[in-house]
C-alpha cells in the first residue's frame, strides 16, 4: 500500500511508485478496476489525488486460470496480446486441434467475458512470439482494413544456419506456393506475392548468426524462405533447410516486436520479449 505525500493525478503517481512496471500495464490495471484508491476502485487515469490518500493494487481472480502455450501480454476490453509457445497453431485445422484461439475462448468463458478471440494475424506452428487478436468482429476488421497503417514495427529474431552475406540487408522477391505447400522464391516477377525481409545480424557465434528480421510484408513462410534463399536457413526449419540439421527439433524463430496503432483508442501500445535463452545458447 502507498501514501500519497503530495496532490498528484493518479497515473502520474503510479508511475512515480511502480517504476518496474509500464505505463500500459499500469493504465490496464486502472481499465480493470484493480487500481484501488482509499480501498475503492477507480479507473480514470486523471483521478485528482489529495496528500494522505492510499493506493494498492487489488488482486487479479484471472491470475488463476492457466493459459496453455499462451502468456497474456496485455489486454484490454477489445483485444489481447499474448505470448505464443512454438508448436501451438494460429487457428485450428481441425474440431479438435488445441490453438490460440480455441485457448482464449474458454480463458474468456471462465472469466465470463461476452467475446470469443478473432484472429488478426498469424504464426506459423513452430514460430513462437507476440500475437495480437480481437474481442470483436468489428476490431478485427478495423486491423484488417489498415493492418500496415496501424501496424507500424514488426519484428522477429532468428538463429540462422552459418554466416549471412552482410550485417545487414534487405531481401525482396516474390513468392508463389506449391499443391505441396512448399513456398518457393523468385527474384523477379512470376505472379507470385512480393514480398520484402530487411534483416540486422545482432551476434555471430561459430557456426550461427543471431539476426533481426523486419517485415515490409506478411507473406507465409516469408523468414524462412529468405534466408533460406541467401544459403544461411533458419536453424531448425526442416521444410526449407537442412532436413539433417541438429536443433532440438524446434525452429528458431521468435516474434519479439509487435507495435501498432490501437483502432479504437489511438494510443501507441509497445511490446517487446526477450531473445528466448535458447536462441543464445544456439550460438
Amino acid at each position: 500500500m502507498i501514501t500519497v505525500k503530495e496532490e498528484s493525478r493518479l497515473l502520474q503517481q503510479l508511475q512515480s511508485s511502480f517504476k518496474d512496471m509500464s505505463r500500459t500495464s499500469l493504465k490496464q490495471y486502472l481499465q480493470r478496476g484493480r487500481i484501488l484508491v482509499n480501498g475503492k476502485p477507480v479507473t480514470r487515469h486523471d483521478y485528482q489525488l489529495h496528500t494522505g490518500d492510499t493506493i494498492e493494487i487489488a488482486p487479479s481472480s484471472r491470475q488463476t486460470i492457466a493459459l496453455t502455450d499462451c502468456q497474456i501480454v496485455y489486454e484490454d476490453r477489445h483485444l489481447i496480446v499474448i505470448d505464443k509457445a512454438a508448436g501451438l497453431l494460429s487457428m485450428a485445422t481441425s474440431a479438435h486441434s488445441p490453438c490460440v484461439k480455441t485457448i482464449l475462448d474458454t480463458y474468456f468463458e471462465r472469466t465470463h467475458q461476452p467475446c470469443h478471440a478473432h484472429v488478426v494475424h498469424r504464426l506459423d506452428r513452430e514460430t513462437s512470439g507476440l500475437m495480437v487478436l480481437a474481442k470483436s468482429r468489428r476490431v478485427q476488421q478495423l486491423f484488417e482494413a489498415d493492418w500496415k497503417g496501424l501496424v507500424y514495427d514488426r519484428r522477429y529474431v532468428a538463429v540462422t544456419q552459418g554466416a549471412m552475406p552482410r550485417q545487414q540487408g534487405t531481401v525482396e522477391s516474390w513468392l508463389t506456393e506449391s499443391r505441396q505447400y512448399l513456398v518457393s522464391s523468385s527474384p523477379t516477377d512470376n505472379g507470385g506475392k512480393q514480398a520484402v525481409t530487411h534483416y540486422k545480424v545482432l551476434q555471430q557465434g561459430s557456426s550461427n548468426s543471431l539476426v533481426e528480421a523486419r517485415l515490409d510484408t506478411g507473406r507465409k513462410h516469408q523468414i524462412r524462405v529468405h534466408f533460406a534463399s541467401l544459403g544461411c536457413p533458419v536453424l531448425g526449419d526442416r521444410k526449407y533447410g537442412n532436413k539433417n540439421q541438429v536443433s532440438q527439433g524446434d525452429l528458431y524463430l521468435h516474434a519479439y516486436r509487435l507495435h501498432f496503432i490501437h483502432p479504437i483508442t489511438g494510443e501507441r501500445l509497445q511490446f517487446d520479449t526477450p531473445i528466448p535463452q535458447r536462441f543464445l545458447k544456439a550460438l
